[in-house]
């Protein structure tokens, strides 16, 4: 496989081969479903995900939280399985089977052994199309993701992500938190989330991937027959949902500095400016300058605070990217009498980072830790599948392994230094929780 594989949206079928002899294949049925595997030599167990590209973003004011609330209640049986049957499905088979709401999509998926590929796409398949949605199972869900909510606002580490990303991101949709509120939640509806159901759980949404063992012709037929026993008429042409498109335009910032106030031992901190979209040619880039800055042990921030300085346990770099919008973040939890200092190293070094560049041992080391990375993750069938969904529900085509080494290897120290640049000169902002004097970040913002 020589460069990316474009995944076309109107291309009805498409077979090729990728980097260690696995097979990837892509189906487009007529009603809109797209189905792809990666046929994996030697493997012996499965990874099978059922997406929509339907996320948190999506919701209307009034249907926040619904996306996550729905995630849940489609494992609370169908028409024909209970919420016992279809977790007895998986357990009796040594099987994980799981759900993922993220900003951009839902993810229902199972990891079974090859023989049971086929239990997995009958059950995945019924959750999707016909689950009952009854109203006593949700209002006992409602009292479940409370408590889900109320663990997450325990947790300082959440509360300083939830609002960052609020401050970063200010009114943009993808602001808001994944899960909803508590108010969210408490004013959700049942006809509403059968609604928000009835309205993005169609065949044009549906995206199922596949990789491991896995035979394409054998799941499509299989995704076929559970689709129409379940009801869905696949003769009905549809074309499949489009691609969000990025608009090129940096977001509003929501607040340079928001600190919540808790009575706890240490402050988290989270320094950071928009980034880029998933789908920037300079994503590859964007991974070498997070790698040298906060992407491991011998990285700038780690060396600088904890090693030479002592002044936090953890501390890294991240950056997340979504369709058309993205982020870059700097994390440290410290002692609240040493945020004013962190958080200065924070800046500190993000900025030296823009004036002065890299070395080549820094760009080697940063290469050489996202490609043995990049390797070890594909040990997974997990990682395989999830790389199958994104490349189609977001990015539009498909890089393996090689693609993603090479174009790794074509980074330079000016192309680092040219982005850091870049976000140096983008608005601040800072979100931190703990016992915290706010006039610690006098300056910085």
């Amino acid at each position: 496989m020589n460069g990316a594989v474009p995944l076309p949206l109107g291309l009805a079928d498409l077979s090729f081969s990728a980097s260690g002899d696995s097979r990837v294949r892509r189906t487009v049925l007529p009603s809109g479903v797209r189905i792809l595997s990666e046929q994996v030599p030697g493997a012996r167990s499965s990874t099978i995900g059922y997406w929509v590209a339907v996320g948190s973003r999506d919701e209307r004011p009034d249907t926040f939280g619904s996306t996550h609330f729905l995630e849940h209640l489609l494992f609370k049986g169908t028409t024909t399985r209970s919420a016992l049957d279809i977790a007895v499905s998986f357990d009796a088979v040594g099987g994980e089977h799981n759900a993922v709401t993220a900003k951009e999509y839902t993810c229902y998926y199972a990891k079974v052994q090859d023989r049971d590929l086929p239990m997995a796409v009958e059950v995945l398949s019924d959750m999707i199309t016909s689950s009952v949605i009854d109203p006593e199972e949700f209002e006992t869900e409602r009292g479940v993701i409370l408590e889900e909510l109320a663990m997450a606002d325990d947790d300082p580490s959440d509360v300083v992500s939830e609002r960052f990303f609020e401050a970063v991101l200010g009114d943009n949709p993808l602001g808001r938190p994944i899960g909803g509120s508590p108010e969210t939640i408490e004013a959700a509806t049942h006809d509403r989330v059968v609604k928000h159901y009835r309205e993005n759980y169609r065949a044009q949404d549906l995206v199922i991937t596949v990789a491991g063992a896995v035979d394409h012709d054998e799941l499509v037929a299989g995704v076929e027959r559970a689709l129409i026993a379940a009801g869905w008429d696949l003769t009905l042409e549809a074309a499949p949902v489009e691609r969000r498109v990025a608009s090129g335009e940096l977001i509003e910032r929501g607040s340079p500095l928001v600190v919540v106030q808790r009575p706890i031992e240490q402050a988290n901190i989270l320094i950071g400016v928009p980034g880029i979209p998933a789908g920037d040619d300079r994503r590859s880039t964007m991974a070498v300058l997070n790698s040298i800055l906060g992407g491991g042990m011998s990285s700038r921030l780690f060396q600088e605070i904890r090693e030479k300085r002592g002044l936090a346990y953890s501390v890294y770099s991240f950056s997340p990217s979504y369709s058309d919008q993205g982020l870059f973040g700097l994390y440290a939890g410290c002692s609240p009498a040493k945020v004013a200092q962190v958080s200065e190293l924070l800046v500190g070094e993000f900025r030296r980072f823009a004036d002065g560049g890299v070395t080549a041992d820094e760009m080697g080391r940063a290469v050489g830790q996202l490609s043995g990375a990049s390797a070890l993750a594909l040990e997974d069938s997990d990682t395989r599948m999830s790389r199958l969904g994104r490349a189609e529900i977001t990015l539009g085509e498909f890089a393996d392994l090689d693609e993603s080494l090479r174009r790794l290897n074509l980074v330079t120290a000016d192309d680092v230094r040219e982005l850091a640049s870049e976000l140096v000169s983008r608005p601040i902002s800072i979100a931190a929780v703990g016992t915290i004097d706010e006039n610690a970040f006098t300056g910085l913002v």
